[in-house]
């Protein structure tokens, strides 16, 4: 199930850069954390959907491919400022 639109919106304004920004690196790992939290909760309550539990799989890596192409482009500071405003840890 895709997110809402508000919830959406909220990512957009909390991590985009400039006022137009929805596809910026920040932006696509923090909607990317919320599916991802979602989906978690999901599996809590549904611990046999094999096909939700692939998904969230595909969805793990690619923002830790997000991550690691982010790490690369920005300094130290702006990445651990990123992993502490979306409470993951690396």
């Amino acid at each position: 199930m895709p997110l809402a639109t508000e919830t959406k919106n909220e990512i957009f304004k909390k991590f985009q850069r400039t006022e137009a920004d929805t596809g910026s690196t920040e932006v696509q790992v923090a909607l990317l954390s919320k599916r991802i939290s979602e989906l978690t909760e999901h599996l809590k309550e549904h611990p046999k959907d094999y096909a939700c539990r692939r998904g969230l799989v595909m969805l793990v890596g690619k923002r830790r491919r997000l991550m690691n192409y982010y790490k690369k482009i920005t300094t130290p500071e702006q990445y651990k400022e990123l992993l502490s405003a979306l409470n993951l840890r690396k």
